[in-house]
């Protein structure tokens, strides 16, 4: 959020930073093409899991993984399966516990979002089928109902 002129952070300045973005692991199964290649226009059922976790790596240093996973089947055939954990690196300083909970429940996995978004549309037309647009996904809610549900940890 904010740092000094030489990229310290200056006393009781609060930082959110995203240092490093990474695809930590990717799977990518059609194991029915090429026959499920030949009419896409079919009616197709396509579920999504998606899930954040993360660990601490040093003072205030976490590494954060949004995990998606999209299956696609059509009647009890898969089509495809697509398996996404999308990394980052935040540095995290100046809130306190619930607030750091909170940042990496909402604002991490919004972070990551777009870029995990990214790799399932390329890979998914790599694998020879039309792009899917993952819409977006409001964290803060994800966040709210974990809350609600009492496990105290992000989504």
């Amino acid at each position: 959020m904010s740092q000094n002129g030489n990229g310290s952070s200056a006393a009781g300045t609060k930082q959110f930073v995203l240092h490093q973005l990474y695809i930590k692991d990717l799977s990518f199964e059609a194991p029915n093409s090429p026959e499920v290649l030949t009419n896409l226009d079919a009616d197709a059922d396509t579920q999504m899991n998606i899930k954040n976790s993360h660990r601490e790596l040093s003072d205030g240093r976490y590494e954060v993984i949004l995990h998606l996973s999209i299956h696609t089947k059509r009647e009890d055939n898969t089509v495809f399966l697509l398996e996404l954990d999308q990394g980052g690196v935040f540095e995290i300083s100046g809130f306190n516990d619930a607030e750091i909970q909170q940042l990496i429940g909402t604002h991490c996995p919004s972070t990551l979002f777009p870029y995990a978004r990214e790799t399932v549309s390329s890979t998914i037309i790599k694998g020879g089928f039309p792009a899917l647009v993952l819409q977006p996904i409001n964290f803060d809610a994800l966040f709210a109902q974990s809350q609600q549900q009492g496990n105290g940890q992000p989504n």
